[in-house]
């Protein structure tokens, strides 16, 4: 009896371990393009993971990485999709500063990393979701956050990479608010009367792939 009251006790502590074990285990690592693990202090893009078209109007180009630009000629600029080519480069910060690797479902700062800053040099280029916009009926992804400093003040500045398909999509939904979650909604694309294609919030995603600068 003895042995066998030993025995029970051994296997479920050890399925207790093992179990805690799985619940700790950390999220898996965003790759690029190469297979390799994103880093915190590593260039990269961001582009779009099956290639499509951007017809402007007066021709169609192939669809491209990100970019800062404005469509109502004010600050802070807006994260929008450039037309043939890789866009500028960005890195990521996790909100642990000392992991040097992004993993998935992690809370982390996106940011341009060589941007001309002529246009709105009193902002950051931290990414950072607008304010409602009632004229386009959309939420757009912009620029001016807060770097770091992860509190109820700064959860529009963090965003997270979650797997998608057989690629990746952003998303906004900011752990760094436990009582955040009913904010959480996927990063996708709204083109407006001009053809311009704006980072928004959007309940189809921007499929995305990361390529090392």
């Amino acid at each position: 009896m003895n042995f066998t009251l030993l025995a029970l006790f051994f296997f479920f502590s050890l399925r207790s371990q093992l179990l805690l074990g799985a619940s700790n285990a950390s999220p898996e690592e965003v790759l690029d393009t190469s297979g390799k693990k994103l880093r915190t202090d590593t260039n990269y893009y961001i582009i779009p993971a099956k290639p499509f078209v951007i017809c402007g109007i007066v021709s169609c180009f192939n669809g491209g990485g990100l970019v800062l630009d404005t469509f109502d000629e004010t600050c802070p600029l807006d994260v929008m999709i450039e037309k043939a080519n890789d866009g500028l480069p960005l890195q990521f910060s996790p909100i642990n500063p000392k992991m040097g690797v992004i993993r998935v479902s992690t809370d982390l700062n996106i940011m341009f990393s060589a941007a001309d800053q002529n246009n709105c040099p009193q902002y950051s280029t931290v990414w950072k979701l607008g304010d409602y916009d009632a004229s386009n009926g959309q939420t757009f992804v912009g620029t001016g956050g807060d770097f770091g400093n992860p509190s109820s003040q700064t959860i529009k500045s963090w965003f997270k990479i979650e797997k998608y398909e057989d690629a990746y999509k952003l998303v906004y939904c900011p752990s760094v608010c436990k009582s955040c979650k009913h904010l959480c909604k996927d990063i996708g694309i709204f083109e407006d009367k001009n053809k311009r294609m704006h980072l928004a919030l959007s309940d189809d995603p921007f499929k995305v792939k990361f390529k090392k600068v």
